[in-house]
């Protein structure tokens, strides 16, 4: 491909300015670009790239430079993606969030791109690499899982909405797994309004929880110990009649057994 000379900064400018950026940011001798270098954004983009493996603080400054010198050029949009991907390899969180931003701005900048799709998958996976343990502050699952969704949504013939849709299952499955243990865990303290609508809540917002017969279960517990038995006896029997390997379908069906014998003792007070 051609090069083009650069879009309001003159090549010695270019070069002056890195040198400068270079000799403020390192210890090392200033670095000196050639203004062949500098006035084509090929050579300033594959030296930034070159660059990457050994230096990549250096590397992003060159390819920063092929941003602002070359906006429309072909290679400005590499750079901008060569970028991202670089702060996203390094892993840390700060360099995670770094990443995101970057995404997000190339897909501002070129809406239409091929890339735009790899871009909001990998804005979505930054949130998921810093998700937590189940039993923490869910949010950033949160977030992991609108974003997988964003990528669906915008972009459902891409090969990225394809692993977005297993990414989304995991987030669900966390999510569902972090409200069902609260709901448990209010069962057990007794406050059975809050575990009624904590389990609720699963079984709506999250239909397939690969742990409902434990929500059914749970559910049912927290009506049958605020003695509202009729109320009970639905998610008993799903429990019995959906997940005949349930660990929980012994204790389900001693429960059916209990409200039936209440119910012929104190009949019209089941309720």
């Amino acid at each position: 491909m051609k090069s083009r000379t650069p879009l309001k900064v003159p090549a010695a400018c270019a070069a002056l300015c890195l040198a400068l950026l270079f000799s403020a940011g390192c210890k090392s001798k200033p670095v000196q670009i050639s203004p062949e270098i500098a006035s084509s954004d090929e050579a300033l983009f594959k030296l930034g790239e070159a660059e990457l493996a050994k230096n990549p603080d250096k590397g992003i400054l060159y390819l920063r430079q092929v941003i602002d010198s070359f906006p429309k050029s072909f290679y400005a949009q590499r750079a901008k993606l060569l970028i991202a991907d670089t702060y996203f390899k390094k892993g840390d969180e700060a360099n995670l969030i770094l990443a995101a931003g970057e995404y997000r701005e190339f897909i501002r900048a070129y809406p239409y791109s091929p890339s735009a799709a790899y871009c909001q998958y990998q804005i979505a996976l930054s949130y998921y690499k810093k998700i937590l343990k189940p039993g923490c502050d869910p949010t950033r699952t949160s977030q992991a899982l609108a974003e997988f969704k964003k990528v669906v949504a915008d972009y459902p013939a891409s090969d990225e909405a394809k692993q977005a849709q297993d990414k989304i299952q995991d987030c669900e499955e966390r999510l569902a797994t972090h409200v069902a243990g609260i709901g448990i865990q209010y069962d057990h303290m007794r406050s059975y309004r809050a575990a009624i609508s904590r389990l609720t809540d699963v079984m709506t917002t999250y239909p397939n929880y690969s742990r409902m017969d434990e929500v059914y279960y749970y559910l049912g517990e927290a009506h049958f110990r605020a003695n509202a038995l009729d109320q009970a006896v639905p998610y008993y029997t799903k429990v019995v009649s959906d997940y005949p390997k349930s660990p929980y379908i012994k204790k389900a069906t001693k429960r059916l057994k209990e409200i039936e014998a209440r119910k012929k003792l104190s009949p019209g007070k089941a309720a």
